[in-house]
Protein backbone atom coordinates (compact mmCIF):
# COMPACT_ATOMS: atom_id res chain seq x y z
CA UNK A 1 0.00 0.00 0.00
CA UNK A 2 2.76 2.39 0.95
CA UNK A 3 4.62 1.52 -2.26
CA UNK A 4 1.52 2.39 -4.31
CA UNK A 5 1.14 5.69 -2.46
CA UNK A 6 4.81 6.45 -3.02
CA UNK A 7 4.47 5.71 -6.71
CA UNK A 8 1.40 7.91 -6.91
CA UNK A 9 3.24 10.72 -5.16
CA UNK A 10 6.20 10.42 -7.51
CA UNK A 11 3.95 10.55 -10.55
CA UNK A 12 1.90 13.44 -9.26
CA UNK A 13 5.01 15.40 -8.26
CA UNK A 14 6.84 14.78 -11.57
CA UNK A 15 4.35 15.15 -14.42
CA UNK A 16 7.08 16.41 -16.75
CA UNK A 17 9.26 13.36 -16.10
CA UNK A 18 6.24 11.10 -16.66
CA UNK A 19 5.51 12.75 -20.00
CA UNK A 20 9.11 12.32 -21.10
CA UNK A 21 9.26 8.67 -20.05
CA UNK A 22 5.89 7.50 -21.37
CA UNK A 23 5.17 9.88 -24.29
CA UNK A 24 8.13 11.75 -25.72
CA UNK A 25 10.79 9.04 -25.40
CA UNK A 26 8.67 6.30 -27.10
CA UNK A 27 7.62 8.76 -29.82
CA UNK A 28 11.23 9.80 -30.41
CA UNK A 29 12.30 6.15 -30.69
CA UNK A 30 9.43 5.39 -33.08
CA UNK A 31 10.27 8.42 -35.25
CA UNK A 32 13.94 7.43 -35.34
CA UNK A 33 13.01 3.87 -36.29
CA UNK A 34 10.58 4.95 -39.04
CA UNK A 35 12.31 7.99 -40.49
CA UNK A 36 15.86 6.63 -40.20
CA UNK A 37 15.81 4.56 -43.44
CA UNK A 38 14.41 7.47 -45.46
CA UNK A 39 17.05 9.81 -44.03
CA UNK A 40 19.78 7.33 -44.90
CA UNK A 41 18.45 6.96 -48.45
CA UNK A 42 18.27 10.74 -48.87
CA UNK A 43 21.79 11.52 -47.68
CA UNK A 44 23.26 8.61 -49.70
CA UNK A 45 21.44 9.76 -52.84
CA UNK A 46 22.63 13.35 -52.37
CA UNK A 47 26.29 12.51 -51.78
CA UNK A 48 28.67 12.72 -54.74
CA UNK A 49 30.83 9.65 -55.35
CA UNK A 50 33.91 11.45 -54.05
CA UNK A 51 32.21 11.82 -50.67
CA UNK A 52 30.19 8.61 -50.74
CA UNK A 53 33.22 6.30 -51.03
CA UNK A 54 35.51 8.33 -48.79
CA UNK A 55 35.87 6.56 -45.45
CA UNK A 56 37.04 9.76 -43.78
CA UNK A 57 33.70 11.46 -44.40
CA UNK A 58 30.88 11.09 -41.89
CA UNK A 59 28.00 8.89 -43.16
CA UNK A 60 25.43 10.88 -41.16
CA UNK A 61 25.38 14.11 -43.18
CA UNK A 62 26.12 15.51 -46.62
CA UNK A 63 28.96 18.02 -46.94
CA UNK A 64 28.41 18.94 -50.61
CA UNK A 65 24.95 17.85 -51.86
CA UNK A 66 24.71 16.80 -55.49
CA UNK A 67 21.93 15.67 -57.83
CA UNK A 68 24.23 13.59 -60.03
CA UNK A 69 22.70 10.29 -58.91
CA UNK A 70 19.18 11.48 -59.71
CA UNK A 71 20.31 12.64 -63.15
CA UNK A 72 21.94 9.26 -63.67
CA UNK A 73 18.78 7.23 -63.08
CA UNK A 74 16.73 9.50 -65.35
CA UNK A 75 19.31 9.71 -68.15
CA UNK A 76 21.04 6.31 -68.04
CA UNK A 77 18.21 4.01 -66.99
CA UNK A 78 14.54 3.40 -67.87
CA UNK A 79 13.33 4.72 -64.51
CA UNK A 80 10.46 6.74 -66.01
CA UNK A 81 9.23 3.65 -67.88
CA UNK A 82 9.54 1.54 -64.73
CA UNK A 83 7.51 4.10 -62.80
CA UNK A 84 4.72 4.11 -65.40
CA UNK A 85 4.69 0.29 -65.47
CA UNK A 86 4.54 0.09 -61.67
CA UNK A 87 1.73 2.64 -61.47
CA UNK A 88 -0.28 0.85 -64.13
CA UNK A 89 0.19 -2.61 -62.61
CA UNK A 90 -0.55 -1.44 -59.06
CA UNK A 91 -3.65 0.53 -60.08
CA UNK A 92 -5.20 -2.19 -62.25
CA UNK A 93 -4.41 -4.93 -59.74
CA UNK A 94 -5.97 -2.91 -56.93
CA UNK A 95 -9.12 -2.23 -58.95
CA UNK A 96 -9.50 -5.93 -59.80
CA UNK A 97 -8.86 -6.96 -56.19
CA UNK A 98 -11.47 -4.51 -54.85
CA UNK A 99 -14.03 -5.46 -57.51
CA UNK A 100 -13.75 -9.12 -56.53
CA UNK A 101 -12.90 -8.87 -52.84
CA UNK A 102 -15.65 -6.48 -51.71
CA UNK A 103 -18.60 -8.67 -52.83
CA UNK A 104 -16.81 -11.78 -51.57
CA UNK A 105 -16.18 -10.18 -48.19
CA UNK A 106 -19.82 -9.08 -47.97
CA UNK A 107 -21.00 -12.59 -48.79
CA UNK A 108 -18.83 -14.13 -46.08
CA UNK A 109 -19.98 -11.56 -43.52
CA UNK A 110 -23.71 -11.55 -44.29
CA UNK A 111 -24.78 -14.77 -46.01
CA UNK A 112 -25.23 -17.99 -44.08
CA UNK A 113 -24.62 -21.13 -46.10
CA UNK A 114 -23.04 -24.50 -45.57
CA UNK A 115 -19.26 -24.29 -45.52
CA UNK A 116 -19.07 -20.50 -45.22
CA UNK A 117 -16.63 -20.65 -42.30
CA UNK A 118 -14.49 -23.21 -44.12
CA UNK A 119 -14.39 -21.00 -47.22
CA UNK A 120 -13.39 -17.99 -45.13
CA UNK A 121 -10.58 -19.96 -43.52
CA UNK A 122 -9.44 -21.29 -46.89
CA UNK A 123 -9.30 -17.75 -48.31
CA UNK A 124 -7.20 -16.58 -45.39
CA UNK A 125 -4.85 -19.58 -45.69
CA UNK A 126 -4.49 -18.89 -49.42
CA UNK A 127 -3.27 -15.39 -48.61
CA UNK A 128 -0.66 -16.85 -46.24
CA UNK A 129 0.93 -19.09 -48.87
CA UNK A 130 4.32 -17.49 -49.68
CA UNK A 131 4.95 -16.34 -53.22
CA UNK A 132 8.28 -18.18 -53.19
CA UNK A 133 6.30 -21.44 -53.49
CA UNK A 134 4.02 -20.22 -56.28
CA UNK A 135 6.17 -18.26 -58.71
CA UNK A 136 7.36 -21.36 -60.62
CA UNK A 137 3.85 -22.67 -61.45
CA UNK A 138 2.78 -19.08 -62.15
CA UNK A 139 5.52 -18.79 -64.76
CA UNK A 140 4.19 -21.91 -66.46
CA UNK A 141 0.61 -20.63 -66.38
CA UNK A 142 1.56 -17.25 -67.83
CA UNK A 143 3.54 -19.00 -70.58
CA UNK A 144 0.44 -21.02 -71.49
CA UNK A 145 -1.52 -17.76 -71.82
CA UNK A 146 1.34 -16.16 -73.80
CA UNK A 147 1.66 -13.40 -71.21
CA UNK A 148 5.22 -14.14 -70.15
CA UNK A 149 7.65 -11.20 -70.24
CA UNK A 150 4.78 -8.71 -70.13
CA UNK A 151 3.41 -6.42 -67.45
CA UNK A 152 -0.02 -7.91 -68.17
CA UNK A 153 1.24 -11.09 -66.54
CA UNK A 154 1.65 -9.08 -63.32
CA UNK A 155 -1.85 -7.62 -63.67
CA UNK A 156 -3.20 -11.18 -63.87
CA UNK A 157 -1.03 -12.68 -61.12
CA UNK A 158 -1.16 -9.97 -58.46
CA UNK A 159 -4.91 -10.35 -57.78
CA UNK A 160 -4.25 -13.99 -56.83
CA UNK A 161 -2.80 -12.78 -53.52
CA UNK A 162 -4.63 -9.43 -53.33
CA UNK A 163 -8.18 -10.81 -53.62
CA UNK A 164 -7.85 -13.16 -50.59
CA UNK A 165 -6.40 -10.31 -48.55
CA UNK A 166 -9.12 -7.82 -49.54
CA UNK A 167 -11.83 -10.46 -48.98
CA UNK A 168 -10.57 -11.28 -45.51
CA UNK A 169 -10.20 -7.62 -44.53
CA UNK A 170 -13.60 -6.58 -45.90
CA UNK A 171 -15.46 -9.51 -44.35
CA UNK A 172 -14.20 -8.36 -40.95
CA UNK A 173 -15.21 -4.77 -41.65
CA UNK A 174 -18.70 -5.65 -42.90
CA UNK A 175 -19.30 -7.52 -39.63
CA UNK A 176 -18.86 -4.21 -37.77
CA UNK A 177 -21.79 -2.65 -39.67
CA UNK A 178 -25.17 -3.28 -37.97
CA UNK A 179 -27.31 -5.67 -39.98
CA UNK A 180 -30.47 -3.81 -38.89
CA UNK A 181 -29.76 -1.06 -41.42
CA UNK A 182 -29.89 -3.52 -44.32
CA UNK A 183 -32.87 -5.33 -42.81
CA UNK A 184 -34.85 -2.09 -42.76
CA UNK A 185 -33.94 -1.42 -46.37
CA UNK A 186 -35.05 -4.90 -47.40
CA UNK A 187 -38.35 -4.48 -45.53
CA UNK A 188 -38.92 -1.35 -47.62
CA UNK A 189 -38.58 -3.48 -50.76
CA UNK A 190 -34.89 -3.32 -51.55
CA UNK A 191 -33.15 -6.49 -52.71
CA UNK A 192 -30.10 -7.97 -51.02
CA UNK A 193 -27.90 -6.69 -53.85
CA UNK A 194 -29.44 -3.23 -53.62
CA UNK A 195 -28.92 -3.15 -49.85
CA UNK A 196 -25.28 -4.04 -50.36
CA UNK A 197 -24.78 -1.27 -52.96
CA UNK A 198 -26.81 1.46 -51.24
CA UNK A 199 -26.28 0.72 -47.55
CA UNK A 200 -23.33 -1.56 -46.78
CA UNK A 201 -20.74 -0.36 -49.29
CA UNK A 202 -21.17 3.39 -48.55
CA UNK A 203 -20.84 2.68 -44.82
CA UNK A 204 -17.79 0.51 -45.49
CA UNK A 205 -15.96 3.25 -47.38
CA UNK A 206 -13.15 3.64 -44.78
CA UNK A 207 -12.57 -0.12 -44.81
CA UNK A 208 -12.58 -0.18 -48.62
CA UNK A 209 -10.06 2.66 -48.67
CA UNK A 210 -7.83 0.82 -46.20
CA UNK A 211 -8.01 -2.38 -48.25
CA UNK A 212 -7.26 -0.43 -51.43
CA UNK A 213 -4.22 1.28 -49.92
CA UNK A 214 -2.89 -2.04 -48.64
CA UNK A 215 -3.46 -3.70 -52.02
CA UNK A 216 -1.82 -0.81 -53.86
CA UNK A 217 1.20 -0.93 -51.55
CA UNK A 218 1.59 -4.70 -51.89
CA UNK A 219 1.44 -4.41 -55.69
CA UNK A 220 3.86 -1.49 -55.78
CA UNK A 221 6.49 -3.25 -53.67
CA UNK A 222 6.11 -6.82 -54.99
CA UNK A 223 9.42 -8.28 -56.16
CA UNK A 224 9.47 -12.06 -56.76
CA UNK A 225 6.73 -12.26 -59.41
CA UNK A 226 8.01 -9.11 -61.11
CA UNK A 227 11.51 -10.59 -61.24
CA UNK A 228 10.52 -14.00 -62.62
CA UNK A 229 7.69 -13.06 -64.97
CA UNK A 230 9.28 -10.01 -66.63
CA UNK A 231 12.80 -9.84 -68.05
CA UNK A 232 12.68 -7.02 -70.61
CA UNK A 233 13.83 -3.69 -69.18
CA UNK A 234 10.94 -1.83 -70.82
CA UNK A 235 8.44 -4.06 -68.98
CA UNK A 236 10.00 -4.03 -65.52
CA UNK A 237 8.68 -2.38 -62.38
CA UNK A 238 10.67 -0.14 -60.04
CA UNK A 239 11.74 -2.75 -57.44
CA UNK A 240 13.18 -5.05 -60.10
CA UNK A 241 14.49 -2.43 -62.52
CA UNK A 242 16.42 -0.49 -59.88
CA UNK A 243 18.05 -3.61 -58.46
CA UNK A 244 18.87 -5.35 -61.75
CA UNK A 245 20.20 -2.38 -63.68
CA UNK A 246 22.11 -0.73 -60.82
CA UNK A 247 24.04 -3.75 -59.61
CA UNK A 248 26.97 -5.53 -61.24
CA UNK A 249 27.72 -8.89 -59.59
CA UNK A 250 28.82 -7.91 -56.07
CA UNK A 251 29.20 -4.19 -56.85
CA UNK A 252 26.33 -1.84 -56.02
CA UNK A 253 25.89 1.67 -57.38
CA UNK A 254 24.78 2.93 -53.99
CA UNK A 255 24.08 6.50 -55.00
CA UNK A 256 21.71 5.74 -57.92
CA UNK A 257 20.25 2.79 -55.95
CA UNK A 258 19.28 5.03 -53.05
CA UNK A 259 18.01 7.72 -55.42
CA UNK A 260 15.78 5.19 -57.18
CA UNK A 261 14.57 3.73 -53.88
CA UNK A 262 13.78 7.20 -52.54
CA UNK A 263 11.86 8.25 -55.65
CA UNK A 264 10.09 4.89 -55.78
CA UNK A 265 8.75 5.33 -52.25
CA UNK A 266 7.32 8.81 -52.87
CA UNK A 267 4.05 7.75 -54.64
CA UNK A 268 3.10 5.39 -51.81
CA UNK A 269 3.90 8.09 -49.24
CA UNK A 270 1.68 10.53 -51.16
CA UNK A 271 -1.21 8.04 -51.20
CA UNK A 272 -0.95 7.52 -47.44
CA UNK A 273 -0.67 11.25 -46.71
CA UNK A 274 -3.84 12.08 -48.67
CA UNK A 275 -5.99 9.36 -47.10
CA UNK A 276 -4.43 8.98 -43.65
CA UNK A 277 -7.63 9.94 -41.73
CA UNK A 278 -9.88 7.51 -43.60
CA UNK A 279 -7.14 4.87 -43.47
CA UNK A 280 -6.82 5.12 -39.70
CA UNK A 281 -10.60 5.02 -39.20
CA UNK A 282 -10.83 1.96 -41.41
CA UNK A 283 -8.22 0.13 -39.38
CA UNK A 284 -9.74 0.99 -35.98
CA UNK A 285 -13.44 0.65 -36.86
CA UNK A 286 -13.61 -2.94 -35.70
CA UNK A 287 -12.57 -1.90 -32.21
CA UNK A 288 -15.19 0.82 -31.73
CA UNK A 289 -18.24 -0.42 -33.67
CA UNK A 290 -20.65 -3.26 -33.17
Amino acid sequence: MSARLATGQIRSNNPRLERWLFIYAPLAFAMLFLVGPFYWMAITALKPDSELYDGAKSPLYVATPSLDHFRFIFEKTDFVTWTMNTMMVATLSTIIALAMGIPAGYALARLRFRGSELIGTAIFVTYLVPSSLLFIPMVEVMAQFHLDDSIWALVVVYPTFLVPFVTWLMSGYFRTIPTELEDCARIDGMTRFGAMLRIAIPLARPGILSAGIFAFTLSWNEFIYALTLVTASSERTIPVGVLVQLTRADFYFWGPLMAGALLGSIPVAIVYSFFVDQYASGLTAGAVKG
